[in-house]
């Protein structure tokens, strides 16, 4: 909990200065499309992650990595903001930071993030039923769809905003069904 609370506390005003960077350049949304790559990047490569935090690279080799992954991908910006966290000795957080980042983007939009779990992708008409469904539930003026798939489900879906799921999978409704028969007897 110690790691969760210092981490916390360096993510929230690097994530929080980097949204008054986007709005002031009027890019904020440019930047949650660049966090998004960046988070992507390092979700998909164990050894990029582990090259940003380990303490033995140089701080010119991350920045030289950094640069030819970055550049051409997202604004100049967001590239310095990332040299930035190496010559701060905070680059093993920048993962921390886009995801923060997208969050405060989400609030100032008064969007939500609905996590969709299928057994099969979606199709833009099913996803579309879904973003309405989420927006009659909340406040939000928009839905961003987060979408995966797990063969486990059966058939369904399971949605999660925020703390909320709504398990809507034949697997759900099998679990629920064996409780009931079960405490039946």
């Amino acid at each position: 909990m110690k790691d969760s609370v210092v981490s916390e506390s360096i993510i929230s005003p690097y994530s929080q200065a980097l949204l008054s960077l986007g709005e002031s350049a009027q890019v904020a949304d440019q930047f949650g499309e660049d966090a998004a790559y960046i988070i992507e990047l390092l979700s998909t490569s164990e050894e990029l992650s582990q090259f940003l935090a380990s303490p033995i690279g140089s701080l010119e080799a991350k920045k030289g990595v950094l640069r030819q992954l970055l550049t051409d991908k997202v604004h100049p910006s967001m590239l310095n903001f990332a040299l930035l966290l190496v010559d701060r000795g905070r680059i093993p957080f920048l993962g921390g930071v886009c995801r923060q980042y997208q969050t405060l983007l989400r609030q100032k939009n008064q969007s939500v993030l609905a996590e969709v779990t299928s057994v099969v992708p979606l199709s833009e008409a099913q996803q579309d039923e879904i973003r309405q469904k989420v927006l009659a539930m909340t406040d939000a003026r928009q839905v961003e769809l987060s979408t995966s798939l797990d063969p486990s489900l059966i058939g369904g879906v399971i949605i999660q905003v925020g703390s909320q799921v709504i398990d809507a999978s034949l697997r759900g409704q099998l679990r629920r069904i064996s409780l009931l028969l079960s405490s039946a007897a």
